[in-house]
């Protein structure tokens, strides 16, 4: 399905924000593996529901209150690990495998669309020095991923968090379930995006599980600890998704409130969106319920770190074309291992319009132009968060995007939400 945007002079109205992905995530999977927990607002998104559907198979049940609330009971009967569909969500795929190996019984973990060829290559190397019997297809480690057996043990476990934070996640899940202490020790280079494993830790605190950090590249677990639950654990509202709307109000004249559960006790990486936006110059009010902004507002380039926010690359890339001088994305080798090439893919479409990017290994430059080519077709590579990034910029040139559906992923509501602020935007069959 292709979304045809069309340039809207005004953004008004008001917004109710999607809950996090990520914790929704972790929260589902988390309740499994101990206690009865009761999960407030979660996602209702593609990724969010494959998390779910995990949870029943590791053997929990999962059923929706009249409250409109979610209660997972763990253990309420036996895993059925024989045959998993995680579809396209790396972060289920990843918070899994341990969780899968860790009953040392015979399954099969099959994904879709973009998570073929997503590289595992570091976690299933880690479960086989812990004794799991695991294979992913080819070098990278990718799905369909079998599991033979095995008895995962504890001790000094090492993995690589040059990659991605999820393998770390991941562990620090599973390994507290242990018979025996474990001490996770993070090799490799630069360790990209620390806030979700701080993520993990604080979900998995809720639960009564105990882990002790040593900086950033040291976890010990004590074994055998007990999950207790999450109780009554409100899913915070997700940043990253406000980031589309936000960015769209500041580049256009607007009088938007987006509302929510936004909550500063949990950590999420893409609230490193509120500062980035106001070190280009941003003007909007934040509080615990709600942001709310007025626009255009000038904007202004510069030099940006989103080593622990890949997500926000494709954004922040269409909001500096708008700014005033270059703006430079550093620290984003990770994004080109996300649903799509987050680097060169963005780069090929945004060229399309007749924007001026340098693109490096680790980098992206954008120089703002005059003038871009209005109404093009642009491909968001079935990856949810160029659809998203793409549809903020036809608001100002008009664009069409290609397979807009893959914005379910994590934003089931985006187009609806679009149009309630004012966006002129109809769907076309490809």
């Amino acid at each position: 399905m292709i979304l045809q945007v069309n340039p809207t002079p005004t953004l008004r109205g008001a917004v109710r924000l999607p809950a996090s992905k990520s914790h929704s995530i972790r929260a589902f999977l988390i309740a499994s593996c101990g206690g009865t927990s009761r999960i407030q607002h979660p996602s209702d998104c593609d990724d969010a529901k494959v998390a779910m559907r995990a949870a029943r198979k590791l053997g929990a049940r999962v059923t929706r209150l009249k409250s409109g609330a979610w209660q997972v009971v763990a253990n309420a009967h036996s895993p059925r690990l024989s045959n998993i569909n995680v579809q396209e969500s790396g972060t289920v795929l990843r918070l899994l495998l341990p969780l899968v190996a860790l009953h040392g019984s015979k399954a099969v973990i099959a994904g879709s669309g973009t998570l073929k060829g997503r590289p595992n290559f570091f976690l299933t190397r880690a479960l086989r020095a812990m004794g799991s019997r695991i294979r992913g297809i080819e070098k990278k480690e990718s799905v369909p991923i079998r599991l033979t057996g095995g008895t995962l043990r504890g001790g000094d476990v090492h993995i690589d968090g040059s990659l991605s934070s999820q393998f770390i996640s991941a562990l620090l899940i599973t390994c507290p379930q242990l018979n025996h202490p474990t001490r996770l020790t993070v090799q490799g280079g630069k360790m990209v995006s620390a806030d979700y494993i701080t993520m993990t830790c604080q979900v998995l605190a809720q639960s009564g599980v105990r882990i002790r950090s040593k900086g950033a590249r040291q976890y010990s677990m004590a074994g055998n600890q007990r999950f207790k639950g999450l109780k009554n654990f409100l899913v915070p509202s997700d940043y990253g998704l406000a980031a589309f709307l936000m960015a769209a109000a500041l580049l256009n004249r607007s009088k938007v409130v987006l509302s929510g559960a936004l909550r500063d006790d949990l950590v999420q990486a893409d609230r490193h969106i509120l500062s980035l936006l106001r070190k280009m110059g941003a003007r909007f009010q934040k509080t615990a319920t709600a942001i709310r902004i007025k626009g255009p507002l000038r904007l202004k380039g510069g030099n940006f770190s989103l080593k622990d926010c890949p997500d926000l690359v494709p954004i922040m890339a269409v909001i500096a074309l708008f700014a005033r001088g270059k703006t430079r994305l550093y620290d984003i080798g990770h994004a080109r291992v996300k649903e799509s090439d987050r680097i060169s893919d963005l780069t090929d479409e945004l060229r399309k319009i007749g924007a001026r990017i340098e693109e490096k290994k680790d980098a992206m430059v954008i120089h703002p132009q005059p003038k871009y080519r209005a109404g093009c077709l642009l491909d968001s590579h079935r990856d949810h968060r160029l659809a998203m990034a793409f549809a903020v910029l036809g608001t100002k040139l008009g664009a069409r995007i290609r397979d807009i559906e893959c914005t379910a992923k994590s934003y089931p509501g985006f187009v609806r939400d679009f149009r309630c602020l004012g966006v002129k935007v109809r769907k076309i069959k490809n």
